[in-house]
């Protein structure tokens, strides 16, 4: 009964509002009781000060700067292999595998739209389709910076607008669609594996979702799809090296990154395990495999080193030349 109400209640609650003013009480600097607050979080969830560039909770003027800590440099260890992908974030894995033509699992019963996923826009699935999607939940204890997983020139960005449901496991295991429902960044790019699509999944009380191109892409919130394109071969070229930092969450919330068919294999990660950025992902799949008829296919299961404190914190006018919608 209290799973249903704890489900059932979001749907009446206004979760903007209750977002956007949460996101204000979070960003103030009120000293002392900000402190008290940062304190009390640790403690509540557990939190491992001693990875945090700045252990002593006092260092942070605003919860935000708490919650967006940096590490330090040798807390995480990027896989440098060549063949190697890495987690994007300290995370827990929700779904992983195939994309069955348009349908992503999400939980028992539940599929969601790849399309819709990506803004609705068919030119930008069409590539990842029958491909490879990973889903992965940051709880508010985890690092919330999210990371490259190979090197890659950004193409494209979209902002999604849409609801804030929680993205717990309990909402996700009840709520359809829910991905393809919240409000959410898709950041595109070319990479050594094809395409791929980083998608940052709002949530309730996730005060804002930044990139380090773009700063702050919400709030404010749209009403309607808005689509950047980016120069890939001039100096103006976004272009981020395996383990840079690619954006943050302001509260814990979803990351779904999808890639192309036979283009990558999944190491050994499953619904529920533990990740840490910089560890085995995936692994580009060889050109012999790629072609093979009898290759193995991953099936959906229930269930940088640089840290830059201030990057992607100062909110920019428009983040390209390429706004449509």
């Amino acid at each position: 009964m209290l799973d249903w109400l704890k489900v059932n209640l979001q749907y009446v609650t206004p979760k903007h509002l209750l977002s956007r003013l949460v996101g204000k009480l979070a960003e103030a600097e009120m000293g002392s009781v900000t402190t008290f607050f940062i304190k009390l979080f640790i403690k509540q969830y557990n939190v491992d000060m001693t990875e945090a560039l700045h252990e002593k909770p006092e260092h942070y003027r605003s919860f935000n700067k708490f919650f967006t800590r940096p590490l330090k440099p040798e807390a995480r260890t990027i896989d440098e292999s060549d063949d190697v992908l890495i987690h994007a974030v300290d995370g827990t894995v929700s779904q992983f595998g195939d994309i069955r033509s348009d349908s992503i699992f999400q939980a028992k019963g539940h599929d969601f739209s790849l399309t819709t996923l990506l803004g609705g826009k068919p030119d930008v699935a069409a590539p990842f389709k029958n491909g490879k999607f990973a889903t992965v939940y940051l709880a508010p204890r985890d690092y919330h910076r999210i990371h490259m997983p190979i090197e890659g020139t950004l193409t494209d960005m979209l902002y999604v607008p849409g609801e804030l449901f929680s993205v717990n496991p309990l909402t996700a295991q009840n709520i359809p669609g829910l991905f393809a429902r919240n409000e959410r960044v898709v950041a595109l790019f070319d990479t050594p594996v094809g395409k791929m699509a980083m998608v940052l999944v709002g949530a309730t009380i996730v005060a804002s979702i930044e990139t380090v191109w773009a700063g702050t892409v919400t709030p404010p919130t749209g009403k309607t799809v808005q689509h950047w394109s980016y120069e890939t071969d001039s100096e103006a070229a976004v272009k981020l090296e395996k383990g840079a930092e690619l954006g943050r969450f302001k509260l814990g919330s979803t990351i779904v990154v999808c890639f192309e068919k036979d283009m990558i294999d999944f190491e050994d990660i499953a619904p529920g395990m533990v990740t840490r950025l910089g560890e085995p992902m995936a692994s580009k799949m060889s050109s012999q495999k790629a072609i093979t008829p009898e290759q193995t296919t991953e099936t959906p299961v229930q269930a940088s080193n640089e840290f830059d404190e201030n990057a992607g914190e100062t909110k920019k006018d428009t983040p390209s030349e390429g706004a449509d919608s």
